[in-house]
């Protein structure tokens, strides 16, 4: 296996003399053996030679500014504040793209949704690439513009609906969407299968499905992160926010108080700061919730306005998630903080699940992202942010987060939206709608809500 590892080129032909001998078993109990071992002459002979990429040397990136200013502190420390600069710069960043409004964020979330993937298919193209087999890359690429074109398609049908009554393309786009998008699948597939090559076919399946579980992580992720922004601003910023605090805290008490090992994928997470970063977690979600919840720019509904041909979420009727109530503390509460009730935002106590969850759950989306980088016995799964790594490195809690954040808005949040449900009408036949229309009317008649059609006509 180590001279067909040689054969991948790109990296330190020793670099695989650290693989344990249980490693070793462990591969060729997955059918990842040598040639020769528990293989038979056949079709599969050279698949899984190079199971795993030789490890990229990390390579570092850090402004020479920084590293001058630097240069006299231990890795320790300068670690500290190059992580510490470039967080408050990436967040001086992500208040501007607020400010900016949804568009940019939706803009940004697909940049990010790009980045990501390629961080993971370039880590799958090393091992690919060692056997120069065709077409891996241009169909990955292919695969995610396919995905997108799905799911955005099915956000602006459901979003922009009064845009797609107005213009006759989009109508056309709008309701043969699916069947498109199956099309466009179906051609990349086709293109997969001719591009298979004898005694490499194993390997080439094993890409295949590396494409298609990277844009279930990233592109489905990043899509329903879109769709919690369209519930209203505040359930982007929040569940983001509450997983950057967490990631902060967590940090800073590990590095300050961390002395009890949290998990072996990640042995600089510490319990102290894990639990560290719970409380300062639940408490910055429940803040930041209070803070948000005041002003109607973050708590209304992106919606497009097709009198304006623009995104709104400047003005609307909060709903009761926003408006202040009052809250009767239980009587052990009471005994001990003397207060007999309380003034919340209903939206607060939903940040305490949430933050909750980002304290709880969410990191073991990063524990996840730590053992696949070790699988693969890189450090970061790119070296973009001096300090953090890749961009993956740093979203891999969030979208955990924003997978849970859709389930508790759909859950526990939302109900029918009247806009939507109208902007759907539009879309259908006028005999559809005019169907519908006396459907309604009657349904609304016998409820008492409408006068009888006898007192219609006088």
């Amino acid at each position: 296996m180590t001279e067909l590892r040689k054969r991948g080129g790109g990296g330190d032909p020793d670099s695989t003399e650290n693989i344990s001998d249980k490693e070793t078993d462990g591969d060729d109990r997955l059918g990842l053996c040598a040639e020769g071992e528990g293989e038979g002459e056949g079709e599969g002979e050279g698949d899984f030679k190079g199971d795993t990429p030789d490890p990229v040397p990390p390579g570092d990136n850090t402004p020479q500014c920084l590293n001058k200013a630097l240069e006299g502190l231990s890795s320790r420390w300068k670690n500290w504040w190059i992580r510490g600069i470039l967080s408050l710069t990436m967040i001086s960043g992500f208040f501007l793209i607020i400010y900016l409004g949804p568009i940019m964020l939706i803009f940004v979330v697909m940049s990010v949704q790009i980045k990501c993937f390629q961080e993971i298919i370039d880590i799958g193209y090393r091992v690919y690439h060692s056997y120069e087999l065709p077409w891996f890359r241009t169909l990955s690429w292919y695969f995610l513009v396919c995905v997108n074109y799905f799911f955005y398609g099915e956000t602006v049908a459901d979003y922009f609906g009064a845009l797609v009554q107005r213009e006759e393309p989009l109508q056309f786009l709008v309701r043969y969407h699916r069947f498109i998008s199956f099309a466009l699948y179906l051609s990349g597939f086709c293109m997969f299968v001719l591009s298979l090559v004898k005694k490499h076919y194993r390997l080439q399946f094993y890409m295949f499905a590396w494409t298609h579980v990277t844009l279930l992580i990233v592109v489905t992720q990043s899509h329903l992160v879109i769709q919690n922004l369209f519930e209203g601003m505040i359930w982007f910023i929040v569940p983001i926010s509450i997983v950057i605090c967490n990631d902060i805290m967590a940090y800073i008490f590990g590095f300050f108080f961390g002395r009890t090992p949290l998990i072996k994928l990640s042995p600089k997470k510490t319990w102290e700061g894990f639990i560290g970063g719970f409380f300062s977690t639940v408490f910055f979600g429940f803040i930041g919730a209070y803070l948000l919840s005041q002003y109607q720019y973050f708590v209304c509904p992106v919606e497009y306005s097709s009198e304006s041909s623009r995104f709104t979420s400047l003005e609307c009727e909060p709903s009761e998630l926003f408006v202040m109530q009052e809250y009767t503390l239980p009587a052990m509460v009471q005994n001990i903080v003397r207060w007999r009730t309380v003034n919340l935002y209903p939206f607060q106590i939903h940040s305490v699940f949430l933050s909750s969850f980002a304290s709880l759950i969410a990191p073991f989306g990063g524990f996840f992202a730590s053992g696949f980088k070790r699988a693969f016995k890189i450090k970061d799964f790119a070296n973009t942010i001096p300090g953090h790594g890749g961009i993956m490195d740093r979203f891999d809690c969030q979208y955990l987060m924003a997978t849970f954040t859709h389930v508790y808005i759909a859950s526990f949040i939302r109900g029918p939206n009247p806009t939507k449900v109208l902007q759907q009408l539009l879309v259908l036949q006028p005999a559809q709608q005019l169907s519908i229309f006396n459907t309604l009317r009657s349904h609304l008649r016998k409820r008492g809500m409408l006068p009888p059609a006898a007192m219609e006509a006088q």
